[in-house]
């Protein structure tokens, strides 16, 4: 089985480096780690586990930042990541998450995740650096520039504690104007040239990576021009023809010149898939197969009126992105802490029911563990 585990993540291994494991009292100083090796190792750390904590490792908390110190119980049972929401963070930060990685009690880096993007989409703003919109760093800044504001934004995340940051947003979308119902875009992405946003992609992570954070690509497979916010509902992308001449470009620069992780919109893609594209094996399978990516990728949100449309818990539509090939499953922000673990340990079992059924198979849990597990973490495994 282990053989079996070792070959299956070797072979989903990137031909790009990623960041290994900065713990949530880590300096900036960041290793990077070959991936066959990263990978391997995880897939032989994750081959001791049972189904119910690879079931754990695969699943995000979602939390308001003010709330965090009550997660103790998402940190002992193993949950993968923790995804901090709300504008305000408590002074106390880097030092929650510090103890929380602790009494995770194994060698596994927990990934503390939020989103800032700039301008008006940056969570915790009373700690984090401010920078602008994306729209307005791609209109004035150069790439160098771009770059420094990463750099910086990327260096304010780790002094707090967080190794990951869920940007830059990879959409084509030059319209000014705020995120809303019809456009999920905006001021968020940094333009509608698909060779100058490329750049300035690749140039913010970058700066992420190079203060010690790891950045997500989002919205694969691209948002911009999208008929709907998924937040609000069912949407679909442009046509799948379109997307692959325009709205790939930044996605394919960024994947083969930087260590970024995927986020997978929830928007149908007219012409590849009739489905949310975060349930969708055809994106997945284009992700790794064609442009031969071999990281983590992660859902949106499955708590996303795109999803609940469809009439599917947090928790189901949890175990189709994972069958779809997603490795980390992601939901919206609950009301309370206790509504956040009980969240969590839900989709959790609901993801360990599939497997017992057969409906999802264990290699592929194994395999998704194991890529959250390299995500960020240094271990030592035999050769």
């Amino acid at each position: 089985m282990l053989a079996k585990l070792v070959t299956l993540a070797t072979t989903m291994v990137a031909t790009t480096f990623a960041l290994s494991g900065a713990s949530a009292s880590s300096s900036s100083t960041t290793t990077l780690a070959s991936p066959p090796t990263a990978l391997a190792c995880a897939a032989q750390t994750v081959s001791t586990w049972s189904t119910a904590k690879q079931a754990n490792e695969v699943v995000a908390v979602s939390i308001n930042a003010t709330n965090v110190g009550a997660l103790g119980p998402a940190a002992r049972a193993g949950f993968g990541a923790v995804l901090l929401f709300g504008t305000t963070a408590p002074p106390s930060l880097p030092a929650i998450l510090a103890t929380l990685q602790r009494e995770r009690g194994d060698h596994v880096t927990t990934l503390f995740m939020t989103d800032a993007e700039g301008g008006g989409v940056l969570r915790l703003s009373n700690v984090l650096a401010s920078i602008p919109w994306a729209q307005t760093m791609g209109k004035n800044l150069t790439n160098a520039e771009i770059q420094s504001e990463g750099a910086r934004l990327g260096a304010s995340m780790l002094a707090q504690g967080l190794n990951v940051d869920l940007a830059p947003v990879a959409d084509l979308d030059a319209r000014a104007v705020y995120p809303d119902a019809r456009d999920a875009d905006g001021y968020r992405a940094f333009g509608g040239d698909p060779t100058q946003v490329a750049e300035h992609v690749v140039a913010f992570e970058r700066g992420l990576e190079s203060a010690g954070v790891l950045g997500t690509l989002k919205h694969f497979p691209g948002l911009g021009g999208a008929s709907w916010n998924t937040d609000y509902g069912p949407a679909h992308t442009l046509s799948w023809a379109t997307l692959r001449s325009t709205a790939l470009v930044p996605y394919r620069a960024a994947l083969a010149r930087t260590s970024a992780m995927v986020m997978v919109s929830n928007a149908s893609v007219p012409g590849l898939t009739s489905l949310p594209a975060s349930i969708a094996a055809p994106v997945t399978a284009y992700l790794r197969d064609v442009l031969d990516y071999r990281g983590l990728i992660m859902t949106d949100s499955l708590s996303a009126g795109a999803l609940s449309a469809r009439h599917l818990s947090v928790a189901q539509a949890s175990v189709d992105a994972l069958v779809a090939g997603a490795d980390l499953v992601l939901a919206g922000n609950p009301t309370s802490p206790s509504a956040a673990l009980a969240q969590a340990n839900a989709t959790a079992r609901a993801i360990a029911r599939a497997v017992a059924a057969k409906t999802l198979s264990a290699a592929t849990l194994a395999a998704a563990a194991s890529q959250v597990v390299a995500a960020r973490s240094s271990l030592a495994c035999a050769p």
